[in-house]
């Protein structure tokens, strides 16, 4: 194959706001959560439970919550832009999904999961962190009392007409690694 004769560039941008595909001039988007209707075409990914998490260095300085309010007790962390991330899959007092007061917010997943990694708080993440608890960074915590809630994960993008070759390639290859 002739390298120099292919002319598709890809730009991968992270970015945890809902974009407008057009505006931003973005083929595909990966979209975790409930979707809003809308104009996008969908293609399903999988499914990401979540889990609330610390690090052993955060536990072993602040102690591990066993119970709902022991969490009162410690570091929370959050999400600053939606709200609803803040619901924790383990019941309150009042057998209500747990609406956690965050002591730090961050917009992004990411800074979220760096900020529990580097024993800063307890945090609820996605199932994204799964190679973080099996290799002992982070540790799940409330683990039989954890809800199983579950988020879709999908890619979108506009299907006003035929797919470009590079557009369907790239959606074929995530299929295959999610699977994998």
């Amino acid at each position: 194959m002739n390298y120099a004769a292919v002319s598709s560039q890809i730009e991968l941008v992270k970015n945890e706001n809902l974009i407008d595909l057009l505006e931003q001039r973005t083929d595909i988007a990966i979209r975790i959560g409930e979707l809003k209707d809308s104009t996008l075409t969908a293609s399903p990914l999988g499914l990401s439970q979540i889990r609330i998490l610390a690090s052993p260095d955060y536990l072993a300085k602040h102690g591990t919550p066993t119970t709902v309010e022991d969490l009162t007790q410690h570091q929370l962390l959050g999400f600053s832009s939606l709200e609803k991330l803040n619901h924790w899959p383990i019941y309150d007092a009042f057998n209500n999904l747990l609406h956690i007061q965050t002591n730090i917010k961050a917009d992004s997943g990411e800074t979220l999961r760096q900020l529990a990694l580097c024993g800063t708080g307890i945090v609820c993440l996605s199932d994204f962190t799964q190679q973080d608890i099996k290799v002992g960074p982070l540790v799940q915590l409330f683990t039989t009392t954890t809800l199983k809630i579950e988020q879709p994960i999908n890619i979108v993008y506009y299907r006003n007409k035929e797919l470009s070759k590079r557009v369907s390639s790239f959606i074929e290859l995530m299929k295959q690694a999610v699977k994998s």
